[in-house]
């Protein structure tokens, strides 16, 4: 078993780095996160010239047909240059609901828009604190009217369309295309700790939605969380990776009682532990990958390890990096703080660390008890 990328895919990698580093730099973040723009829109509209957006959609809905592993590959340097972009939310997260549960005809219909980026969704599960439990689900649909309150939603803000989990008549658990544009939905911009990734509140007041006539149910639900998991667990290997990087060029640039600050054990010891949590965390992340392409039977396990050991790396790495810089790496001005934040982000977006950690250790069991 050949847990690495094809040629072809390590060259998508290194034309995506390159792309990304120039019209991702520090700045673009920084405009968005001072709140000049809620997003990056001319990037965001040059991933979808290139096909980024609709990677791992097949091509007979006008996606690039890239498959599960390109999607990885983009993730990773997206997270690497923390990208400010809804990409995780329409890519992660709404093309894969309508994949997973969508009709052909909801499908033909949908998918091609998230493609070209003409459409941005989202994602509307929470409804307030907490982790991911069907319990927590209050909304209701009608007659096709939705009810109810979503928050926080990531990129609710800016989405056009909204896959949103709520009952239905019969009190059951569904997913429901919802436009964000009606003039019976209104938003609210939150504030939380990585203003560079919109969050909002979305109510619903009986707004007319589409219901996805696929499979439904709690479990569907999770079956999307563990395929994101996967995706997102790049993302964190990306940033971990970046913040990997930021402090070792710091530590031999910085010199201290007259010697890089790198030479000294307890800088060396510090990223050479960030650097073993950072490759357990890449390792898991093929495994998923490998699992996500084959759509096989580890993947609920390959998916909580992933995240798992994907949220430690990035949090010890955007961390250590900050630490590594000293007193200048608690100002604003360093750009140790947005690895940080995004860390912090990402971590709670699917689910919380121990909400994970206790989902893994349940598949152990389930896995060792068979």
């Amino acid at each position: 078993m050949n847990f690495d990328f094809s040629d072809e895919l390590k060259q998508l990698r290194d034309l995506a780095r390159r792309f990304l580093a120039e019209h991702s730099s520090p700045s673009v973040v920084r405009s968005v996160l001072e709140g000049r723009d809620t997003y990056a829109a001319d990037l965001w509209r040059a991933m979808a010239e290139m096909g980024w957006l609709g990677a791992a959609i097949p091509e007979q809905y006008g996606g690039a047909g890239l498959g599960y592993e390109g999607l990885c590959v983009l993730a990773e340097e997206i997270g690497r240059a923390l990208a400010p972009v809804p990409f995780a939310s329409s890519a992660y997260l709404a093309s894969e609901a309508i994949l997973l549960a969508g009709s052909e005809t909801q499908k033909g219909r949908l998918l091609p828009m998230f493609a070209d980026g003409s459409t941005i969704g989202c994602f509307a599960l929470a409804e307030g604190s907490g982790n991911p439990h069907s319990g927590a689900v209050h909304a209701r649909c009608v007659g096709g009217r939705l009810t109810g309150s979503k928050w926080p939603v990531t990129d609710g803000s800016i989405a056009d369309l909204a896959v949103v989990v709520a009952r239905d008549e019969a009190g059951e658990i569904a997913l429901y295309v919802a436009d964000l544009t009606a003039s019976n939905v209104s938003r609210r911009s939150l504030s939380t700790v990585d203003p560079s990734r919109d969050h909002a509140r979305i109510d619903f007041a009986g707004a007319d939605v589409e219901r996805l006539s696929g499979e439904a149910g709690w479990p569907m639900v999770l079956r999307l969380l563990e395929r994101a998991a996967v995706l997102m667990a790049f993302e964190q290997v990306g940033g971990a990776d970046a913040s990997l990087e930021m402090a070792r060029n710091y530590a031999l640039e910085r010199y201290a009682f007259g010697r890089p600050i790198g030479s000294f054990q307890a800088i060396k010891h510090k990223l050479a532990d960030v650097y073993v949590a950072t490759e357990l965390a890449r390792s898991n992340a093929f495994y998923g990958a490998w699992a996500l392409s084959a759509d096989a039977a580890e993947l609920s396990l390959a998916a909580a390890t992933a995240r798992v050991s994907a949220i430690e790396a990035f949090h010890l790495a955007s961390k250590e990096n900050i630490q590594t810089h000293g007193g200048i790496g608690f100002t604003w001005d360093t750009d140790c703080h947005l690895y940080y934040r995004r860390s912090k982000q990402l971590a709670l977006t699917l689910g919380s660390a121990p909400w994970w950690k206790d989902r893994l250790v349940q598949l152990l069991e389930m896995r060792n008890a068979g």
